[in-house]
């Protein structure tokens, strides 16, 4: 039924929302922390198969890019949790574990009861749960945990006198088993994470396994924020062994928080962006490109490289995430980006392939949030191998996926434009 005013009163629904939306995440940012951001374009000197691309961003951004690593790469619930849940039922020593999404559900008891397992048989467990993104978790399931001997925090809950603290939460995805043992990636504990993204109840995402010296650096990771919230220093050999090389990778775990220099992140997406030469394949699931990164991703398409970037379609669980998405997209579809949706599924993989060589896995999203507030993880890896393999999981997920064209983006309803707009607003806090 139309309105005075000519609109739909869904869409009248719809918008509101996305105002109320703006109204609180208004009062967030005041709650934020004041940090600098990346505003210079970065100049184009060499690519990534350049020595001084590895070195840059080894001693520029830092840790540095080590050797002597393997990897494998899991594709959804079915072939994640198994992997996880045996690595961490084959502790000896240590298991330190950081997420952002724990809920209440099989997947959540299935971790709960391999954790409290190995905690009884006298490995210590340590979990850092970001008090917003588990606020599906039943208290009980953390109570037991405690009870069982398993140190479990919490990273910024809600207080009256650090409100300044509301917008930073830790969004990064690790867990790290002996030393030796390390995953990342985009998974949350959750069921809807389980099965193989087989429908709309089923998200799809990838989580990666690790060995090797990298490890070192996933785990030093972990400490950053676990010393920040309990205040106490984990060290010694049970955390940081002597791990000898297991493979031929090179890598190196980065990482971003506001404070820490969250402008980091950003910065290392920059540069590979700017050393690309032939090919950017950007998986994401929450992809709000700020103006800097949209004119670095057309400037790519300019000198002949070839971007795809695949993103949610329809099944998003931020609506207004897609809307504000798809606001920025005229010039890059304009000027030749190839932007595509995923349609079976919540798609939230979170990945970029930068010619053939580098991988850049974890936790960050192609937003201003994962850029500006969130503490983000990334596992960037140097290896043909993996690289060609991870192009085949994109390519993949894109005979799956709609290609979105610039003549679809003119032709929108105007009722879609005006929600995109109003969702654009967000921006900074998306």
């Amino acid at each position: 039924m139309w309105n005075k005013n000519g609109m739909t009163g869904s869409v009248f629904t719809r918008l509101s929302k996305v105002v109320l939306t703006l109204a609180l995440t208004i009062l967030a940012a005041g709650c934020a922390t004041s940090e600098k951001h990346v505003k210079h374009e970065i100049v184009r000197l060499y690519s990534v198969h350049d020595p001084q691309f590895v070195k840059t961003m080894g001693v520029l951004l830092g840790p540095p890019v080590i050797g002597g690593n393997r990897f494998e790469a899991l594709a959804d619930g079915d072939e994640i949790f198994p992997a996880m849940l045996k690595a961490i039922r084959g502790a000896q020593t240590t298991v330190d574990f950081e997420t952002y999404i724990y809920w209440s559900g099989d997947i959540g008891r299935q971790f709960a009861e391999a954790l409290t397992e190995r905690a009884q048989a006298g490995v210590t467990v340590n979990v850092m749960l970001d008090w917003l993104g588990s606020d599906k978790l039943d208290n009980k399931i953390v109570d037991d945990m405690k009870k069982a001997g398993i140190n479990v925090v919490k990273y910024h809950p809600l207080t009256w006198y650090k409100l300044h603290r509301l917008n930073n939460r830790t969004h990064r995805k690790l867990l790290i088993v002996d030393g030796r043992i390390g995953f990342t990636g985009g998974v949350g504990i959750a069921d809807v994470w389980a099965g193989h993204a087989q429908d709309p109840d089923h998200w799809r995402d990838s989580h990666y396994r690790a060995e090797g010296p990298v490890v070192g650096q996933m785990q030093a990771v972990f400490m950053d924020n676990w010393i920040k919230v309990t205040g106490k220093v984990l060290h010694g050999p049970e955390y940081f062994p002597v791990v000898p090389p297991v493979g031929d990778s090179y890598a190196q775990m980065f990482s971003s928080s506001p404070a820490g220099g969250s402008e980091s992140m950003e910065l290392m997406y920059l540069l590979a962006i700017t050393a690309a030469a032939k090919t950017i394949y950007l998986s994401s699931a929450y992809f709000v490109p700020d103006d800097l990164t949209r004119d670095a991703l057309i400037d790519a398409v300019k000198r002949g490289v070839k971007v795809q970037i695949i993103t949610p379609g329809k099944y998003i669980d931020n609506e207004t995430v897609r809307r504000a998405s798809r606001a920025r997209w005229s010039d890059m579809l304009e000027a030749g980006v190839e932007i595509y949706e995923y349609q079976p599924t919540m798609y939230h993989c979170k990945m970029m392939v930068v010619d053939d060589l580098f991988v850049s896995v974890g936790s960050t999203n192609f937003d201003p949030r994962s850029f500006g507030l969130n503490d983000e993880a990334n596992l960037n890896i140097y290896d043909r191998d993996f690289a060609l393999k991870q192009i085949k999981v994109f390519q993949d997920d894109l005979t799956l996926s709609h290609r979105f064209t610039v003549e679809q983006w003119r032709k929108r309803p105007f009722s879609e434009k005006l929600l995109e707009h109003a969702a654009s607003l967000l921006g900074p806090q998306l």
